[in-house]
């Protein structure tokens, strides 16, 4: 996905020599739109974009590895922008947008790749997380990262439902359809590499998914079906269902976007 700037033009850019940076970035969702930037909207990307602009002196063409919707957060996102070669110091490119942007936004590193390298045509996979408090009572601490479900969830079942993900499948039933051009075509087959639960200990349940790429909404509604396994309310085997039926109301609404992260990018 590319970011541009809402105050330039899709074809504008740095002048004069230039490099590939790479930023490897963390930041909490909550208090922005999602990362795509959007006129007089607050999101990561116009956030990021403008700081970036503000040290570097000229516009700067965000590509980003992985869209994040409004209240997703991430910690291994990876951005990708040309800048000038002449006197840029990433170091201090670091530091300025940490401290205009953190703790919301946070540059976990900064580096120059090689001039082929694209956020998000160069990576073979993304990683999700998922957390869950599965706890009668909620906890302050974790109110921003994690879905509290109050029921009691059964483990073996979440399991046992998550097992048809992996694989390649047409995911239309826990994807939000796409606006796209009439006579455009779009699929919603994606391969899932690994989907799994981890039993954190006090109540903390996580839910771990692999894929060489992601639709709009496909893992909060994985989830938000998923858990309605596991409190009894549908079958494993309706998760199939779901899967071959390629219906939208087959699945459960998506799960609240504050328990999402995307923790890392594989390239």
């Amino acid at each position: 996905m590319t970011l541009f700037d809402t105050g330039e033009s899709e074809t504008s850019g740095p002048s004069g020599p230039l490099v590939r940076v790479r930023l490897l970035v963390a930041y909490d969702g909550s208090g922005f739109s999602g990362i795509a930037p959007q006129p007089a909207v607050k999101t990561v990307g116009g956030t990021l974009a403008t700081s970036i602009e503000r040290v570097l002196r000229h516009p700067v063409m965000l590509t980003v590895a992985g869209r994040t919707d409004a209240g997703v957060h991430a910690w291994g996102q990876v951005v990708t922008f040309d800048a000038r070669a002449d006197g840029l110091d990433l170091v201090s490119l670091q530091r300025s947008i940490n401290k205009v942007c953190g703790p919301a936004i946070v540059v976990r590193s900064a580096e120059v790749m090689p001039q082929d390298f694209d956020a998000r045509h160069s990576a073979l996979a993304r990683r999700y997380r998922y957390t869950i408090l599965n706890a009668a009572t909620p906890s302050p601490f974790l109110a921003g990262t994690a879905w509290h479900v109050p029921e009691a969830l059964d483990l073996s079942v979440l399991r046992l439902a998550a097992d048809p993900l992996i694989g390649e499948h047409d995911f239309t039933s826990f994807c939000r359809k796409p606006k796209v051009p009439e006579g455009v075509g779009f699929s919603m087959t994606r391969r899932v590499l690994d989907a799994r639960w981890h039993d954190l200990g006090d109540g903390l349940l996580r839910f771990d998914i692999e894929a060489t790429a992601f639709c709009q909404q496909m893992v909060r509604s994985i989830v938000g079906t998923l858990v309605e396994a596991g409190l009894g309310k549908r079958t494993p085997a309706s998760v199939v269902t779901a899967l071959r039926g390629a219906d939208r109301t087959l699945a459960a609404p998506p799960a609240p976007p504050h328990g999402l992260c995307l923790w890392e990018v594989v390239y």
